[in-house]
């Protein structure tokens, strides 16, 4: 036949045996049959922890260590599971049972957890090579409350994958889903806590604080993500420390902390602790009489009953801190009217079934033990729910009913009538994260780690004489994260009721830095930035460059953009200058076209005939170079401007150098340097003169232009706020071309001035040799001066200078003549010209 088929390997809870009374049956109270049966955590009783010997479970029936608050919770979920079962819409065929454990120790915490994954109808828990089919005994595990018991029943169950649902473990290593993959939670993780305290303390601009920690996973976790997010944005930790656990108000140790903070002198102290740690801490803080201070609670103590009860609790200063969302009025309503009528029920049948509710048999020897299934007299030793209860009660409420939204989706009860199928933790486990639902105006559903989305509210101490009360002054929300805060409901409890100022360095003034005094960037001296650099709030140690086209004065926040300074056509002072240099253009051209009417007639030739238009027209491109100087230079401009103004007025100076030479020789040379009055009255004795100074002029030029390229700069060492542009060049070559005009000039009014006796009718002396001293003065100034102006100032002060040295020798030389062509026409005859010609050879020349 075939082969009988390997054992299954199992594990039997009963080998963790149980101390004290074990019960042969588990009354109602703590169990209740049902189509599908949720196990639900809660720490009735409160054990010390103590070393043992042997794998034992620890008995939950001590009842001067009874805890109310775990009573509660279990009361909100036997009521919240017939909430459900009497509902009509939600599982309308469905009844779901439970099993309530006393998670009053780790051992009874693992026996808890062992029971809830016994293989249904069985009593072992099945080593299955596939756990895809294992169907243990409840679909669902609700609790436990603390995050040292929820670390060993999410992995225990996580290899499941049986859903559990934790009401108050908060802490965030418990989002890890590849640690913990069946966990969740109605309570908001750790994470988003931190996120609301950093927030907190940053709406306040305290930016020097002591951060304290419970010592358990609760407490060392949650204030290393808080000092990580809080040094991350700017807030300095001056103390970072651990409140001992066990420890009463005697020990040593907590006095030693508490001395801390007063040596510090921080205005701020988050406590980031369990109730357990942070009660004989705050006892050493009221016998150290320390007020005046503000305390930042952790969800976990900020409305705790034995915290605030404290005698002298009222003085240590201003309380504010997180709280879980409330509760909605009506469910509470409901469920304290079930408890009523529930434990009045109890108390009438106490005699004949046992407080608490449960069978005192023991005549079976095959049921389970329950030792953590007692509650004698629990109904009466509860004292009434407080805030802290009626928080958590809420949570549970929205776990159980998580559980039920995940199993009417399962089950396809969406069509009225549920299928009742064999239900397995892994298909549950998907349903529940996919929940989202509507419950008294509070929208319940998980993210990918399990984390309900709910906020805290922010809550504030209110003492009114010896009695507590607290007010809700700020909500924090989450997806996004968002902190509200009501300022005028806070009241503080300080001397001038203001918010205090918890920082180690006051702010900076506007645009000085901080220069770090220690390891806390909180710490620091201020230093004003320098012109030229800015602070930038994005960082507010370093005092950062401006641009290279920007500027700043000192002590700035932000740089400004440089002033383009150059000359602008459209300005004033550009068309002041236009004006003067349209009318010489305009003159020259006039004179250009007077001379050319009357080119053959006694007065042009005697004025150089062909020559005087190479001189009007030298001077006009010298005029018309000025307008180079106009705009936003260009290389163009830069390239042209040199050679046009220098090149041209050397061409006009040497035409005039040359006629003034001839006129000298046929006068006065007659008789005297027979050779050297033959050379200067060669034909092209003016046009060698005229080539040679525009060819030395133009040589000078060139090397001004290969020593220093003229094209246009922006320079930025003129003033801090401007950004001059100009055109480069300006070196030693430059120089020198403007000294070989001035050369060339003071050589035109040496020959000028020695023909000052000539004939009348060739006597230049007179208007050119005034001009051209007119114009030898404005020539030295303007050399004097050059480098002394930069950008718009030196633009003016050359067009202004090449005015003054034009105008003269044009109005010397040219302008006289033109008079004479209009209004004298007498003098442009040849008659006119033998007479002065005779007068002067019967006078004789001048010795």
């Amino acid at each position: 036949g075939a082969a009988a088929p390997a054992p299954v390997p199992v594990m039997r809870p009963p080998v963790l045996l149980c101390l004290g009374l074990c019960l042969s049956t588990t009354a109602s109270f703590f169990s209740r049959d049902g189509d599908y049966r949720l196990a639900g955590l809660f720490q009735l009783h409160g054990l010390a922890p103590r070393v043992a010997a042997r794998p034992l479970v620890d008995g939950c029936d001590d009842t001067a260590v009874f805890r109310s608050h775990g009573y509660h919770l279990l009361q909100t979920m036997r009521f919240t599971l017939e909430e459900i079962n009497n509902s009509s819409s939600l599982l309308p065929n469905v009844t779901l049972g439970y099993d309530i454990y006393d998670t009053c120790s780790e051992s009874a915490n693992l026996y808890a957890t062992l029971r809830a994954l016994v293989q249904k109808g069985r009593q072992d828990v099945g080593v299955l090579p596939d756990l895809q089919h294992y169907e243990p005994t409840a679909v669902a595990v609700i609790g436990p409350d603390s995050t040292q018991l929820a670390l060993t029943t999410a992995a225990i169950l996580g290899v499941f994958l049986v859903p559990e649902i934790s009401y108050e473990a908060s802490l965030e290593t418990l989002s890890l889903k590849r640690l913990y993959p069946s966990f969740l939670r109605t309570i908001p993780s750790d994470g988003q806590q931190v996120k609301a305290i950093a927030l907190l303390l940053q709406s306040f601009e305290w930016s020097w604080v002591v951060l304290l920690g419970s010592d358990n996973a609760y407490g060392r976790d949650g204030l290393d993500a808080l000092y990580e997010l809080l040094v991350a944005n700017g807030v300095c930790v001056a103390y970072r420390g651990i409140i001992p656990t066990n420890k009463d108000a005697s020990s040593p140790e907590l006095h030693r902390l508490v001395g801390i903070l007063t040596d510090i002198k921080v205005n701020v102290t988050v406590v980031f602790s369990n109730v357990n740690s942070a009660r004989p801490f705050f006892e050493v803080v009221v016998q150290k009489n320390i007020t005046g201070m503000v305390w930042v609670a952790s969800e976990d103590w900020s409305l705790a009953q034995n915290i605030w009860q404290l005698p002298g609790i009222q003085t240590i200063g201003s309380v504010i801190g997180m709280s879980v969302e409330q509760a909605e009025s009506t469910m509470l309503e409901h469920l304290e009217s079930w408890k009523y009528a529930e434990e009045r029920a109890v108390s009438e049948s106490a005699g004949s079934t046992g407080a608490g509710g449960e069978n005192r048999s023991s005549s079976s020897e095959s049921t389970w033990p329950n030792c953590t299934q007692q509650c004698p007299g629990c109904h009466l030793l509860a004292a009434a729910p407080n805030i802290y209860d009626t928080q958590a009660s809420n949570n549970v409420y929205s776990a159980v009913y998580a559980v039920a939204h995940g199993l009417h989706d399962l089950l396809g009860c969406a069509s009225g009538v549920c299928s009742k199928d064999q239900v397995y933790p892994w298909q549950l486990l998907q349903k529940i994260k996919q929940v989202n639902f509507s419950l008294h105006n509070s929208q319940i559903c998980f993210d990918a780690n399990g984390n309900i989305y709910k906020g805290y509210n922010i809550i504030m101490w209110n003492w009114r004489g010896l009695s507590w009360a607290f007010d809700v002054v700020g909500t924090f929300t989450v997806n996004p994260n968002r902190l509200l805060l009501n300022r005028s409901k806070i009241l503080w409890h300080t001397k001038d009721h203001q918010a205090p100022i918890s920082m180690c360095s006051q702010p900076c003034a506007a645009g000085e830095k901080r220069l770090q005094r220690n390891r806390h960037r909180c710490c620091f001296s201020c230093v004003a930035c320098p012109a030229g650099t800015f602070l930038n709030r994005t960082d507010l140690y370093t005092c950062q460059a401006c641009g290279a086209d920007e500027w700043s004065p000192a002590r700035s926040e932000l740089c400004f953009n440089r002033t383009l300074e150059f000359l602008s056509w459209a300005e004033p002072l550009s068309w002041a200058l236009l004006a003067p240099i349209a009318l010489l253009l305009l003159l020259l051209a006039a004179l250009s076209l007077l001379f050319a009417l009357h080119a053959s007639t006694p007065l042009v030739r005697a004025a150089g005939g062909r020559l005087c238009f190479l001189m009007l027209g030298s001077l006009g491109c010298a005029c018309g170079s000025l307008l180079c100087y106009f705009g936003a230079p260009s290389r163009p401009c830069c390239l042209l401007r040199l050679p046009l103004f220098a090149v041209g007025f050397a061409v006009f100076l040497c035409s005039v150098a040359a006629r003034c030479l001839q006129l000298v020789a046929i006068f006065k040379l007659r008789g005297r340097c027979p050779r050297l009055r033959r050379a200067c009255l060669r034909r092209r004795t003016p046009l060698l003169l005229v080539a040679a100074g525009a060819a030395g002029q133009a040589a000078l030029c060139l090397a001004a232009g290969l020593s220093a390229p003229p094209g246009p700069l922006r320079r930025r060492d003129v003033a801090a706020e401007l950004l001059v542009l100009e055109c480069g060049g300006g070196g030693a070559a430059e120089a020198a071309a403007a000294a070989l005009n001035v050369l060339l000039s003071g050589g035109c009014f040496a020959l000028s001035y020695a023909g000052k006796d000539l004939p009348a009718a060739y006597r230049e002396a007179r208007c050119l040799t005034c001009g051209l001293l007119l114009h030898l003065a404005c020539a030295a100034a303007a050399l004097c001066t050059r480098g002394a102006f930069r950008g718009r100032a030196a633009a003016l002060a050359a067009v202004l200078g090449a005015l003054c040295t034009l105008a003269p020798p044009l109005a010397g030389y040219f302008v006289p003549r033109g008079l004479a062509l209009l209004l004298r026409p007498r003098l442009n005859t040849a008659a006119h010209f033998r007479g002065a010609i005779g007068g002067y050879a019967r006078r004789g020349p001048a010795p």
